[in-house]
C-alpha cells in the first residue's frame, strides 16, 4: 500500500512516517523545497515537492497512491492568526479532496483535533457525538479544523469518498523541537514559582497517536471520526507531575484565578504590551478538554500509555537536549 503523507516532517507526522515505514508501507511525503526533514532522516520515502495551496502538486502527489494521511497544518500559536491558517487548514484540505476526485479506492485520513470535539468549563468528558460550540474568537484553530472536517464529511456524504477523521488529544513526546506542546513542560521546570490554572486536558504520547492514525487508515470506517485520546488530567495535577519528573517536587505551585488571569493577559495584549503567556493559549488552558476514546479503542485497537510515562520521557528529552537543567 502506497501512502501520500502531508506534514510528514512534523512532530506528529514524522512519527506517522516512522510507523508506516516500519509496517511495510510505501511512503510519499509532500514537502516544500525548504522543509526540514531531520526528523525522518534515514527513512526510505519518496519526496514530493509541492504545497497544499498548489492543487496541481497535490494531483500529482496522490497519483498511484492507495491512501492519504493529511496532517499538514498550522500549529504554532504565533502563526494561528495569520492568513495561512485557513489557506492551509481549510483551503488545503479542499484542494486535497479535489485532487482525489472520484477515486473510491484511495482512503484518506484527515488528522483533525480534539478541539473540534469541544472544551468545557467543568471536567465534562465528551465523545464523538458532541456538537461543536466553541466561538471562532478566540478559537481560530479549532474553528478552522472544524470547517475542514465539514469538507471531509461533505465529500463522504455527497461523493461517497472514503474519508476518515481522527481527533488527537494533546500530544506530548520527545523531539518537539518547535515546542508546540513541550513549551508548557519546559516553562514549568524553568519558572519560579510554577504557575497553573483551573482546567484540564487529555494527554497522549506522540507514538500512540501515530499508531492510532495508521490504524485509522487500515481499519477506520469512512464517514466516521475517532477520538485519539489519553489520560484526562487536570492542569494542576499535570504541573505537579512535570515537577516530580524533573526532580523539582518541592517547587511552589501557584494556581492563578482563571477569570482574573484572562482579563489581565487580554488587557496587556490590547495595549500592545508583553504578556506572560499567549492569550489564545491561555483561553485553551482554562477549559477542560476531557474526552472518551472508547470508539477508537474498540474499532481501531487504539491504546495509550499513562500520562506519567509520557511526561517522564518528555522531561528526560528536555534535559538531554539541554532545554532545562
Amino acid at each position: 500500500m502506497k501512502v501520500f503523507v502531508t506534514g510528514g516532517n512534523g512532530f506528529i507526522g514524522s512519527r506517522v512516517v516512522h510507523k508506516l515505514c516500519s509496517s511495510g508501507f510505501e511512503v510519499r511525503c509532500l514537502l516544500r523545497a525548504t522543509s526540514d526533514t531531520s526528523r525522518i532522516h534515514g527513512l526510505t520515502y519518496e519526496s514530493h515537492i509541492g504545497d497544499l495551496r498548489d492543487a496541481e502538486s497535490l494531483r500529482s502527489g496522490v497519483e498511484g497512491c492507495d491512501g492519504v494521511i493529511h496532517l499538514a497544518s498550522i500549529s504554532s500559536w504565533s502563526a494561528m492568526r495569520s492568513p495561512l491558517m485557513r489557506q492551509v487548514v481549510v483551503d488545503g484540505t479542499a484542494n486535497l479532496i479535489d485532487a482525489l476526485g472520484d477515486n473510491k479506492n484511495c482512503r484518506m485520513v484527515f488528522v483533525s483535533s480534539v478541539t473540534t470535539i469541544g472544551g468545557t468549563a467543568g471536567p465534562d468528558v465528551l465523545d464523538e457525538l458532541a456538537s461543536f460550540q466553541l466561538p471562532e474568537e478566540p478559537f481560530v484553530y479549532a474553528t478552522a479544523k472544524h470547517d475542514a472536517e465539514q469538507l471531509c464529511r461533505r465529500a463522504f456524504e455527497e461523493n461517497d469518498s472514503p474519508v476518515i477523521i481522527v481527533n488527537p488529544c494533546e500530544v506530548w513526546g520527545p523531539n518537539d523541537d518547535d515546542f508546540i506542546t513541550a513549551e508548557y513542560a519546559r516553562d514549568t521546570l524553568r519558572d519560579w514559582p510554577a504557575l497553573t490554572v483551573s482546567g484540564g486536558t487529555a494527554l497522549a504520547h506522540v507514538d500512540d497517536i501515530a499508531a492510532g492514525i495508521v490504524a485509522a487508515l487500515e481499519r477506520g470506517r469512512p464517514g466516521e471520526r475517532y477520538i485519539l485520546g489519553g489520560e484526562n488530567i487536570s492542569a494542576p495535577d499535570l504541573t505537579r507531575m512535570i515537577l516530580e519528573a524533573g526532580g523539582q517536587s518541592s517547587k511552589l505551585v501557584v494556581k492563578a484565578p482563571n477569570g482574573l488571569t484572562l482579563a489581565l493577559v487580554r488587557s496587556l495584549a490590547k495595549l500592545g504590551l508583553p504578556t506572560p503567556i499567549n492569550p489564545d493559549l491561555l483561553a485553551h488552558a482554562v477549559l477542560y478538554w476531557y474526552v472518551d476514546c472508547t470508539k477508537a479503542q474498540e474499532e481501531l485497537g487504539y491504546s495509550w500509555r499513562p500520562a506519567k510515562n509520557t511526561v517522564e520521557e518528555l522531561v528526560r528529552w528536555l534535559k538531554e537536549a539541554g532545554h532545562v537543567s
